[in-house]
């Protein structure tokens, strides 16, 4: 007969061993996102100094495969490893985090819930509408007022108008240009996670699968 004690012990090890490997994956994810930092590029059709990149790509493998908090733990992560080199303050880190946050956790939430392909994209796409429309708010309230101390807000609106002339105001500029721009930024990612998730997902999976707690 096998005692309480041994089952809870049985019971426990699995569970630590999978705690280990969430850990493990969301620290490799964290280290593989900051780093896409780094390869940042601007598009002709906004100002150079707003800036795309694939750094919440690795949060969203995460978010899909160990969960919506995974996910968010690497948006986290690679802000916190951007403080040491960081030229605003941490001001462009918290909105980088916000945002990224609002893009992956609706993602993993949904893909988490119902395990397909349909509920990752469309978790996914209402993340990249979320992440659009916080954006305004994050761009007028905590990134931009930073910026002001560096350049005018006049220069930055300048910068805008060399665009499209009828801008007449950063509010106005955040709508038209920031927000799409982030929205589209959130769907390049998502595209490239739906054509690599698979491949990577036995690696990703690998303690889950192993030990039975997750379902294809």
């Amino acid at each position: 007969m096998i005692s309480t004690n041994t089952k809870t012990t049985a019971t426990r090890k699995p569970e630590k061993q999978l705690d280990t490997w969430k850990l493990t994956m969301t620290a490799m994810l964290s280290v593989i996102a900051f780093i896409l930092m780094f390869f940042e590029f601007s598009l002709p059709i906004i100002p150079s100094f707003v800036k795309m990149d694939l750094s919440d790509l690795p949060a969203l493998l995460g978010a899909f495969s160990m969960g919506p908090a995974s996910g968010a733990a690497v948006c986290l992560a690679k802000n916190l490893l951007h403080l040491f080199i960081t030229s605003t303050g941490g001001v462009g880190e918290l909105s980088n985090f916000i945002l990224g946050a609002c893009f992956v956790f609706p993602a993993g939430l949904a893909y988490n819930k119902w395990k397909n392909k349909k509920s990752a994209f469309f978790g996914a796409f209402a993340g990249a509408i979320l992440m659009g429309a916080i954006s305004i708010a994050s761009n007028y309230f905590i990134v931009y007022p930073f910026f002001y101390n560096i350049m005018p807000e006049e220069t930055i609106l300048a910068a805008y108008q060399l665009i499209l002339p009828q801008m007449e105001s950063m509010l106005e500029c955040l709508v038209i240009f920031n927000a799409p721009f982030t929205f589209i930024k959130g769907i390049f990612c998502l595209m490239v996670t739906m054509a690599i998730y698979k491949p990577l997902s036995p690696f990703l999976k690998g303690a889950y699968r192993k030990y039975g707690t997750v379902q294809q």
